[in-house]
């Protein structure tokens, strides 16, 4: 018996719908191929950039058993599947005059994940690094930015909200304040990172000694010390003895340091 004209009819829908499902199926999985293939190229052209800025804009002391004053940056030991948290605060188009530091002392509180570490501010011998800090805290410039950058037996460096060692305020400033004629950076000393051999190159970036530390001077001098750590040394002890991601002697910590508040008091 021949099928009649409904059979046939349902029969030719049945084909047409499963045709377009089959179609359906196909072009999502063109789309996925293309988007992935959009996504490693992408991935490709942000690494190339990262690797290109941190080799033009690295601006830490570079430290190890006989450190030295060349510029490096932690991005070649963070692992990439788990990247520092980052923020983005606001720009600035100068930096505050010196003089909003009074030439005098402040007291201050960073709180972090680890803990608190309580510091003073020397306004009287390094205003430029103090003034600028005063302000940045009182922006909460940096609150929820990561610490970087570790020195296992040194120091640990922070304030850069994009956890690579490039970032700033949007403003820079100089020249070097309050540099020890030795070159060396004793425990519990709060001072200002900044390129190598520029003394204009200072921003939001820190750096926080925990061991003492010899430094040497460049072109541009030392760097300046604005302040010295009051409380806390224990817990910056405790991050260096974790040491970094990568087990070397430079690079991201081990442990995750966030900066989540700076209180003036």
């Amino acid at each position: 018996m021949s099928p009649s004209k409904r059979e046939r009819e349902y029969a030719r829908r049945r084909y047409e719908k499963r045709a377009a499902r089959q179609e359906r199926a196909a072009q999502v999985a063109r789309e996925r191929r293309i988007v992935a293939a959009v996504v490693v190229v992408v991935l490709a052209v942000v690494a190339v950039a990262l690797i290109v800025l941190n080799r033009q804009q690295g601006d830490v002391p570079e430290a190890g058993s006989t450190p030295s004053a060349t510029a490096s940056t932690p991005a070649d030991s963070a692992d990439p599947l788990d990247p520092l948290p980052t923020t983005q605060p606001r720009s600035y188009d100068a930096p505050p005059p010196a003089g909003d530091s009074l030439d005098t002392s402040w007291n201050a509180v960073i709180r972090t994940n680890m803990g608190e570490i309580a510091v003073t501010l020397d306004g009287l011998a390094a205003p430029q690094a103090v003034a600028s800090f005063l302000m940045l805290a009182g922006d909460d410039y940096f609150d929820g930015t990561a610490c970087h950058r570790l020195l296992p037996d040194s120091l640990l460096q922070c304030g850069d909200p994009t956890a690579t060692g490039t970032g700033g305020p949007g403003y820079s400033f100089g020249p070097v304040e309050n540099a020890p004629d030795d070159d060396v950076y004793p425990a519990g000393t709060l001072a200002m990172a900044r390129q190598g051999n520029n003394g204009e190159s200072m921003g939001s970036q820190f750096f926080l000694v925990f061991g003492d530390v010899t430094l040497p001077s460049d072109s541009a001098g030392g760097y300046t010390v604005f302040g010295e750590v009051t409380e806390g040394l224990d817990i910056l002890e405790q991050i260096g003895a974790a040491g970094t991601a990568d087990g070397g002697v430079d690079g991201r910590p081990a442990q995750n340091v966030i900066i989540e508040s700076v209180d003036i008091q």
